[in-house]
């Protein structure tokens, strides 16, 4: 029987990089967590402890700090290109570049309708994401978004499931529907204007999210990927996971009051985890 390596891969995860980019009169300042993973022929490192073709993690954190100051003034996607090309164009050992890109959102703090130059506030616990994959037979770009806080007061129900001696949940035609969303939605081409179409896709994310009529969240998830799709030839397709952050009406009778549904129990734990893709026809 003969004993071989399988897959493997190796990199350098959560290196943190901040960004100053000083323009004349104004700074902008960018935060990201950059994730490098490279894929290749690396079978001697393991069988007998042959490190000739192995990238040192720590050159690869280096390299992500160094090309930066050149290459990191737009979106992450271009960022992200610029590194995968790099690291797979200088190693031949190496068959796949992965290189996944979290942004911290900041945004420049105003006062009496100006923007500050040069202070700013934290976004939230909203992120961008992006994961480039390169190898010789192309590149792939999935971008999203992760910790959106998304919530409406009405316009959503629940109704119409299946009840058996354990169910005790009551229908409800008008409810709060609550979800830290996280989508990722993979590009046709690697050649795109990659800021243009996040703000565009998010926007349409939220649109939907406020305008849609939800019987479920799984109804709602649904809308929002198919209105993505309809209006963004550039997607191929999108995933979207929506936990159910429940509500829970507050009884006030017990204190001689009315339950009017607008007191409500908010609850972390535990919660619905409703995940979907929507997707093209082929």
């Amino acid at each position: 029987m003969r004993i071989k390596p399988g897959a493997n891969t190796y990199g350098k995860n959560a290196v943190n990089l901040s960004r100053i980019i000083r323009h004349e009169d104004y700074h902008e300042f960018r935060q990201v967590s950059v994730s490098v993973a490279l894929t290749g022929d690396f079978d001697t490192a393991h069988t007998v402890g042959d490190n000739a073709l192995i990238l040192p993690t720590d050159t690869q954190k280096n390299t992500v700090y160094a090309l930066a100051r050149e290459h990191f003034t737009g979106p992450i996607e271009a960022f992200g290109l610029t590194l995968s090309q790099h690291f797979l164009s200088r190693n031949p050992q190496v068959s796949q570049v992965r290189v996944e890109l979290v942004e911290h959102l900041w945004q420049r703090m105003a006062f009496d309708g100006a923007a500050h130059p040069h202070a700013f506030t934290g976004g939230g616990s909203e992120k961008r994401t992006t994961v480039v994959t390169r190898t010789a037979a192309g590149t792939t770009v999935v971008s999203g978004l992760k910790g959106l806080m998304l919530l409406k007061t009405t316009d959503s129900a629940f109704v119409g499931y299946p009840k058996d001696e354990f169910t005790v949940l009551p229908e409800t035609t008008d409810r709060i529907l609550a979800t830290e969303c996280e989508a990722s939605w993979e590009y046709t081409s690697a050649g795109l204007d990659f800021e243009v179409l996040h703000h565009r896709i998010r926007q349409s994310l939220l649109r939907t999210f406020s305008e849609h009529k939800s019987l479920s969240v799984q109804h709602t998830l649904y809308a929002i990927g198919e209105k993505i799709l309809q209006e963004n030839d550039e997607v191929k397709e999108i995933s979207l996971i929506m936990p159910n952050k429940h509500h829970i009406p507050f009884n006030l009778e017990p204190f001689g009051m009315a339950n009017t549904n607008e007191i409500f129990v908010a609850t972390d734990a535990p919660f619905g985890y409703i995940t979907g893709t929507v997707t093209r026809e082929e």
